[in-house]
């Protein structure tokens, strides 16, 4: 597996993803709020798989389906995070490290029903703000 770090898989996606579009022409079209709208779109193709099936039916069924869908989600949002100037993986790791406090893993094991409480005192908080 290569590195997910720079200069490894994440960078060399991205660099594929920009020469694509560049490619195509299609920097002025890739708009920030289409690239958004994009994302829901394709995630809802990927969310649709699943209907009226368990997960694990809808995996058996649509595993090559699902996986062109994603790629789609990861696409969008590459070009976003590119339009936008930043760092996949700063970004990732930011909210990581934000959704470390948010839900400690501890405490989450211990009492896993405790899930729910937690994600509603962090809605409050930020509502606060």
């Amino acid at each position: 597996m290569r590195s997910l770090t720079k200069g490894g898989f994440i960078l060399d996606t991205i660099d594929k993803v920009r020469k694509f579009r560049a490619e195509r022409n299609w920097q002025h079209v890739n708009m920030e709020k289409d690239l958004a709208l994009s994302i829901n779109l394709e995630a809802s193709e990927l969310l649709g798989l699943f209907q009226w099936q368990s997960s694990q039916d809808a995996v058996v069924a649509n595993k090559k389906a699902m996986t062109e869908e994603l790629a789609d989600v990861i696409i969008y949002a590459y070009m976003l995070a590119d339009n936008l100037s930043v760092d996949v993986d700063d970004i990732v790791s930011q909210k990581l490290s934000k959704n470390t406090k948010r839900y400690p893993a501890k405490e989450l094991r211990e009492h896993p029903e405790n899930y729910s409480h937690l994600r509603q005192q962090s809605r409050n908080t930020q509502l606060k703000k």
